[in-house]
């Protein structure tokens, strides 16, 4: 679970360093590929940051879509506190079992 939630940690960065260059002549967008990058952390790979496909570049050349960026913002927030619920439902067992033991 904390490799997954340094993941969402670096992915958080980049979206927002989109959302801070989105008027920034030549800025590009930068992403990371969710589900490939985190099968790839698991085997002991480090996140590669990306250009997405498909985004529409404006006459400055930045190609920064703010609703797409918002939207991976919401996305990020959610998988944090699923995973954040799950880190204290397995804290709360772990309580739990040493009040059995005792």
């Amino acid at each position: 679970m904390a490799q997954y939630l340094d993941l969402l940690a670096d992915r958080q960065k980049l979206v927002t360093a989109n959302i801070a260059n989105a008027d920034t002549p030549g800025y590009r967008t930068k992403d990371i590929d969710f589900n490939f990058e985190f099968q790839s952390l698991m085997a002991g790979g480090k996140p590669n940051a990306i250009e997405p496909d498909g985004l529409k570049t404006k006459n400055d050349g930045n190609n920064v879509d703010v609703d797409r960026e918002m939207r991976l913002l919401s996305e990020n927030a959610m998988r944090f506190n699923f995973v954040s619920q799950l880190i204290k439902g397995d804290a709360r067992d772990i309580r739990m079992a040493i009040k059995d033991v005792r």
